[in-house]
């Protein structure tokens, strides 16, 4: 795949300079998907760049679902149960642990014991919190990787690594290059869509979830619940004088592209009117949730107010992944959510209790479906929280050891993978970079890390630089 070409270039002051500066927020960023789709499948040598793709070898997952935890979760609420943490509350980190950075200095304020019960669950006996009851009856189904780590303290560049393999901005994101490696099933979908948490704001903006370097075809797609998913695709009360008036433009324009071959950019557009054609219908039937029993509603949490949101978001998610999008990655929390600061149990408490049953929910779904044997589920944020305390009650950022899990196609469940030490400041045994996270995704997609690049610049860059390791414990 490292022979595919790049873009075109294209030029200062082109129609999609125009759309990205407009401030036309979700109408821009469709619009410009629509418009950078067809450009590059004009460029392209198949015509096709989407299209599905062959993989390195073969695996189960056909798809991912990222729950993405914005802000940094803290592991030691939720699933790094640590009683020595408990014992040495109050006291200041024993000097055997050695110096720690971090981005408020809090290294000398005393360690902060967690006021969560942990038990046992399930077959495999995995202790969870009890802030997190229905995902931890799921448990048997779970890979729960302790010893995470990354090499950002701070968010927006700890968001762009986990995303992208990268602390700097302007790099793929791993749904792009899940697009770029394997298309997707479904033309009249993206490959790659985003659920946003609709309270707003990303730590980092839009390059968390952009291509990078790849195609423009290769980016996030954000879309919303609701009659429009994404804005400027409505179809209006007349399709067949839509589809008229787009067979006499699509004509003009051919006839006009015959007279002056070679001309990319009109060749983009009259793709671009076909795709938002298709869209038209695809993407609304997508999000109508009037089909779903009051059962599944319910199991998700629709009806109730605090699980609503990330409910109707999960159930979303399910929706798109059975009609073929490739990569579909959910927000939970703007740009403050899981950011404990303040005081990690209000903060915790709060966010868990809104994402808990939809989370296990969707386990439940994509279960008894037939799909969590081809769907691969991922859990996490950019980074944990420290066991110091900071204002009496709160947790400052942990880049040094953090928890991830993934469940589904091609998982263990019931596995544990790595530890953290005594108080899980830091990753100890096992230890999971980033780069490891992203090799065992790809891999569970059937794509070798090493072997999914793209020329620029002079050299075959590809998601994990030059590192990461398949963590072989967690799969089935």
């Amino acid at each position: 795949m490292g022979d595919r070409s790049a873009d075109a270039t294209t030029p200062l002051g082109s129609r999609r300079d125009f759309f990205a500066n407009a401030g036309g927020g979700f109408a821009a960023l469709a619009l410009s998907w629509l418009l950078q789709q067809s450009e590059a499948r004009a460029g392209s040598e198949d015509d096709t760049p989407l299209a599905p793709r062959p993989r390195h070898f073969a695996a189960k997952a056909q798809r991912v679902i990222y729950l993405f935890m914005h802000g940094g979760p803290s592991h030691l609420e939720t699933f790094d149960p640590k009683p020595d943490l408990q014992r040495l509350s109050g006291q200041p980190l024993p000097a055997s642990f050695g110096a720690v950075a971090t981005r408020r200095k809090v290294a000398t304020n005393p360690l902060l014991a967690t006021k969560r019960t942990f038990r046992k669950y399930g077959k495999s006996g995995i202790e969870v919190s009890d802030f997190l009851p229905n995902i931890a009856r799921c448990v048997d189904d779970i890979a729960v990787i302790r010893s995470c780590w990354a090499d950002s303290v701070n968010h927006p560049q700890a968001v762009y690594q986990i995303n992208t393999g990268s602390v700097l901005m302007g790099k793929p994101s791993l749904g792009s290059w899940m697009g770029y490696g394997l298309g997707t099933e479904n033309q009249n979908l993206p490959a790659f869509v985003v659920l946003p948490d609709p309270s707003g704001g990303i730590k980092g903006g839009p390059p968390a979830y952009g291509a990078g370097f790849l195609p423009a075809s290769y980016q996030g797609t954000l879309v919303r619940g609701g009659s429009s998913p994404i804005l400027d695709l409505d179809p209006g009360s007349d399709r067949t004088r839509q589809r008229k008036t787009l067979d006499l433009i699509g004509k003009l324009n051919s006839r006009h592209l015959a007279d002056r071959g070679g001309d990319t950019e009109l060749a983009a557009r009259i793709s671009a009117y076909e795709l938002a054609y298709r869209m038209q219908s695809a993407a609304p039937d997508a999000v109508d949730f009037s089909r779903e029993s009051a059962e599944t509603r319910s199991l998700y949490g629709v009806d109730d107010a605090e699980t609503q949101d990330f409910g109707s978001r999960c159930l979303l998610a399910r929706r798109l992944a059975e009609r073929g999008v490739r990569f579909i990655q959910l927000y939970s929390g703007d740009v403050n959510g899981w950011d404990a600061h303040d005081n990690v149990e209000t903060n915790h408490a709060r966010m868990c209790a809104r994402t808990d049953k939809p989370v296990a929910a969707l386990l439940t779904d994509l279960k008894r479906r037939g799909l969590l044997d081809s769907t691969l589920v991922i859990w996490g944020g950019e980074f944990g929280r420290m066991p110091m305390s900071e204002s009496g009650v709160g947790r400052d950022h942990n880049p040094h050891g953090f928890t991830y899990w993934m469940a589904g196609a091609g998982i263990k469940g019931g596995t544990v993978h790595g530890a953290t030490d005594a108080v899980g400041l830091r990753a100890e045994v096992d230890r999971v970079h980033v780069h490891d996270l992203h090799a065992t995704i790809l891999h569970l997609m059937g794509l070798d890390h090493t072997r999914l690049t793209y020329p620029h610049n002079g050299r075959d860059e590809r998601l994990t630089d030059t590192s990461g390791q398949v963590i072989r414990s967690i799969l089935a």
